[in-house]
């Protein structure tokens, strides 16, 4: 199914993100995470991908391929083209029509310097256009409540989101942030910026520190005094921050789900435990 049909139908979705063992043989204990989120019936599980290498796309698509036909949930799966040109894009299009899987999440890429980025495709807007022109795959694409760490200002941020949508994007998918009135902003923008997909927001519980930091540092969310009282508090004490974390992440959760959000996408980084509690906390919510 074209995850677009699943917004066509439903007025709240779950999803959730997770990413493939770095080792082919690794694929083989992943069963035990996917059985778990399974279980827990989100509408679909997007598959992240790593740039520089067919191996990556091929452990990308082995664990879309698991979740599709062992456990009757819809795939969405990453593509970055950065470091991509279009014979290789091509290929990896050619394979996903092969094995059945509809739905892809078209991205740049981060920026690499041991990895060379090549010329065919600069933005993922060309990569949605390139898609969108050959393939009948559902596109979604990602979006930043608080601007891309590349952006000049909110104003080239959303001309540049729109330029997605008009390249054939269907929906949004958002980076993490902590600050809800922030997204609630973004999803204000991107209406008035003529942007009328589904923006679905991305959550991430805080769980370890020193991970957290990592990703903001990466992605630029800032962090509210609210969310920084927790990490200075517990960054020391792992069961305390584990606790404090996942009450944050459900507070953050439900105040989207009772505002007229599409859904929740959740970060799992393939820890089942995190989703489970997260669902036991939403369950009459959403």
């Amino acid at each position: 199914m074209r995850i677009s049909e699943i917004y066509e139908k439903k007025s709240k979705t779950l999803s959730f993100e997770i990413f493939p063992p770095k080792k082919d043989r690794e694929l083989e204990n992943i069963d035990e995470t996917l059985s778990v989120l399974c279980e827990l019936k989100p509408d679909f599980i997007s598959v992240t991908f790593g740039a520089g290498g067919s191996s990556n796309c091929n452990r990308t698509i082995e664990l879309a391929k698991k979740i599709k036909y062992e456990y009757n949930v819809e795939p969405v799966v990453h593509l970055t083209c950065l470091s991509y040109d279009r014979a290789e894009i091509d290929e990896f299009s050619r394979v996903l029509n092969a094995e059945g899987i509809q739905n892809v999440l078209a991205l740049r890429g981060d920026r690499n310097p041991n990895i060379e980025e090549k010329d065919d495709f600069k933005h993922a807007s060309d990569l949605i256009a390139y898609l969108k022109a050959k393939n009948r795959f559902c596109i979604a694409g990602a979006c930043y409540p608080e601007c891309h760490p590349e952006s000049e200002n909110r104003v080239t941020e959303m001309m540049h989101l729109r330029g997605k949508v008009n390249a054939g994007a269907e929906l949004l998918l958002s980076q993490l942030f902590f600050d809800n009135d922030c997204f609630f902003r973004f999803v204000e923008d991107c209406r008035i910026a003529g942007i009328f997909v589904p923006v679905i927001p991305g959550i991430m519980p805080v769980i370890n520190a020193a991970q957290i930091k990592r990703m903001v540092t990466m992605c630029g969310a800032s962090f509210p005094a609210r969310f920084q009282k927790i990490i200075d508090r517990y960054e020391d004490n792992k069961d305390a921050l584990f606790d404090a974390g996942m009450s944050y992440a459900l507070s953050q959760i439900i105040d989207l789900l009772t505002s007229d959000i599409d859904g929740i996408h959740l970060y799992t980084m393939n820890n089942p435990t995190v989703a489970r509690k997260i669902c036991e906390g939403i369950r009459n919510v959403i």
